[in-house]
């Protein structure tokens, strides 16, 4: 069996679904709530479920857990098998947040400015677990940490997946594949054009590299070819919290089926459109076998969009 190690954000989280006839309120508004869900949120605990629901052996490790949510994110994420033996849980500090979602966006309130102001919260990223795993799931969040964990996976040839991170840094450039978002284009580069900044990211980075537009067409191209873009499946989303995370996860395993690019864009697209149609995001989104058959169900007409 193949094995993954995801390593970043690990988050409890409070879901709260708004009833289909409302969306998300403005100030001094008021807006229903159709449904409550615990959860777990975080862009490695989000990827790491879906390769663990995807057949792959999924270690996962980050922040600390503060020990008063220490059994809502064990007992969600043991569910699905990952070995979780590589996470604290402390006294002190942690992430939480709640997230309030309407069926094309989600608000999430946390506490995440000023845990990452704040000292250290999270381990280093463990060589043996790189050692041991077929690819990797890395997140940039994590200063040096994070740094570290890109140059063991160069170090032991170990391919990984990463996303929302500068063009002119270890991480994205060694990368076997980067998501870049719109909030990471519209952080880091503002008023920039989106395609110059595209190209950018072609000369700097090793491996793939792909820009996400939500539900606009995905770009993507590899140093020295062109750009291409591919269309998402179309659907009526439910909670599209965690999709980027899942679409993550989705392009980690097509790497390591060995798939060319197309196919794995198809099917981290369909693996986030999946997440979108279900609660809470990832924890119920389905296996590898019901990616397939949402696929057959909705595979779109004629050849991929290039």
């Amino acid at each position: 069996m193949a094995s993954a190690y995801c390593y970043g954000m690990i988050s409890p989280s409070n879901v709260y679904v708004l009833r289909e006839d409302f969306a998300y309120p403005k100030a001094n508004t008021y807006a229903e709530v159709a449904r409550i869900y615990r959860s777990v949120g975080g862009e490695a605990a989000n990827s790491a479920v879906i390769l663990a629901k995807l057949g792959l052996r999924t270690k996962l490790d980050g922040n600390w857990v503060h020990h008063e949510r220490a059994d809502q994110v064990m007992g969600l994420l043991g569910e699905f098998g990952i070995d979780l033996s590589g996470v604290t849980v402390t006294r002190e500090g942690g992430t939480d947040e709640i997230i309030i979602a309407d069926g094309s966006t989600r608000t999430v309130f946390g506490n995440y400015a000023s845990f990452h102001a704040g000292p250290r919260q999270w381990n280093e990223p463990q060589r043996r677990d790189v050692q041991h795993s077929d690819i990797v799931c890395l997140d940039p969040y994590f200063r040096d940490q994070s740094r570290l964990g890109a140059e063991i996976c160069v170090e032991l040839g170990k391919p990984y997946v990463t996303l929302d991170c500068p063009h002119d840094g270890t991480i994205a450039q060694h990368a076997a594949a980067v998501v870049i978002s719109h909030e990471l284009r519209d952080q880091t580069y503002a008023g920039r054009d989106c395609l110059e900044v595209f190209t950018e990211y072609q000369e700097h980075c090793e491996g793939l590299v792909m820009f996400t537009f939500g539900s606009d067409a995905v770009w993507y191209g590899r140093r020295g070819g062109s750009r291409r873009t591919y269309q998402p499946y179309s659907i009526d989303p439910v909670d599209t919290t965690g999709a980027g995370d899942s679409f993550r996860a989705g392009i980690a395993y097509g790497l390591l089926q060995g798939w060319k690019d197309e196919q794995t864009i198809e099917f981290a697209s369909a693996v986030a459109a999946c997440v979108c149609l279900t609660v809470p995001h990832a924890l119920g989104a389905p296996g590898l076998d019901g990616v397939h058959q949402f696929m057959e169900r909705h595979r779109q007409a004629g050849p991929l969009r290039g």
